[in-house]
């Protein structure tokens, strides 16, 4: 289910997900920015990272966001911080697509550091 792809003219790789796909716009040390595009009715795993904060910024649509227990809505411009180690789940509860970047910080940024607790895709272990 997991594909890559090089948009034209684009140097950046976008990954497919079950859910829509990201983009990495840029990296460097400690830090990863994407840009996230999750589609109409998807969500993201309840997930986790041992070692990376994030912070997601609404560009398009609307985001539902779970982050240790609590819930909240997001709108265009809109941003939320997700912390090291803290339980979160990305959703779009809207009817187009959901947009967003986000900023990862940390001493590793692997895509191994996601630890799935729950997920839709059967993605867990």
């Amino acid at each position: 289910m997991l594909a890559a792809l090089t948009i034209p003219g684009n140097k950046s790789m976008t990954e497919l997900r079950p859910w829509g796909s990201f983009t990495i716009l840029d990296q460097g040390v400690g830090y990863k920015i994407k840009r996230i595009e999750v589609r109409p009715g998807h969500r993201l795993s309840l997930q986790m990272h041992y070692h990376r904060s994030e912070h997601w910024i609404v560009v398009s649509g609307t985001a539902r966001v779970l982050c240790d227990g609590d819930s909240i809505t997001l709108h265009n411009n809109q941003s939320t911080y997700v912390p090291q180690t803290k339980s979160h789940r990305l959703e779009n509860p809207g009817v187009i697509p959901l947009v967003l970047i986000e900023v990862q910080n940390g001493e590793y940024l692997g895509e191994d550091d996601i630890v799935r607790l729950e997920d839709d895709y059967a993605r867990i272990p």
